[in-house]
């Protein structure tokens, strides 16, 4: 798992919108919470997203963006948008070498079986792509909120 002050890896994936982008275009021109999930369309993740969503104008007053990262497709991606109505990009990382990165892919456990799948984990990125804060654990509920807290 990567820690504050730690250079942020940067990475190319594609956008619900079918476009690439990387950390390093946000370089020198806003913070950027990173945050990993496990699934479009399932409950928490849904909360989550929501969630940023409707912090999104606090967000960007505060010279930030939100980047959601999971495994799932692209089309994915945009039918979650869309039906969610969220207002900031999503990026596929279907090989998961992205959360690897990041430390936020892992074993995890549920009715007894292990698995491994994304650790739901958010990463405060500035402007200069070193990492200022790290959320490991994240409870969907409230999570914007307490991100917003350390803007």
């Amino acid at each position: 798992m990567l820690k504050v002050g730690d250079k942020a890896p940067d990475f190319r994936l594609m956008s619900d919108q079918g476009e690439e982008v990387s950390l390093s275009d946000y370089h020198g021109k806003s913070d950027v919470i990173l945050y990993f999930y496990p699934k479009d369309n399932t409950p928490g993740c849904t909360k989550e997203a929501c969630s940023f969503r409707d912090n999104h104008l606090d967000i960007k007053n505060n010279n930030a963006v939100v980047l959601g990262v999971s495994p799932d497709s692209v089309k994915s991606h945009k039918n979650f948008v869309e039906k969610q109505n969220l207002n900031f990009t999503l990026l596929s990382d279907p090989d998961h070498q992205v959360a690897e990165a990041y430390g936020a892919w892992g074993e995890k456990s549920m009715y007894g079986k292990k698995y491994m799948g994304i650790l739901r984990t958010t990463f405060v990125i500035d402007k200069q792509g070193v990492i200022r804060h790290v959320f490991e654990n994240v409870k969907a509920d409230g999570h914007a909120i307490e991100v917003m807290q350390i803007l």
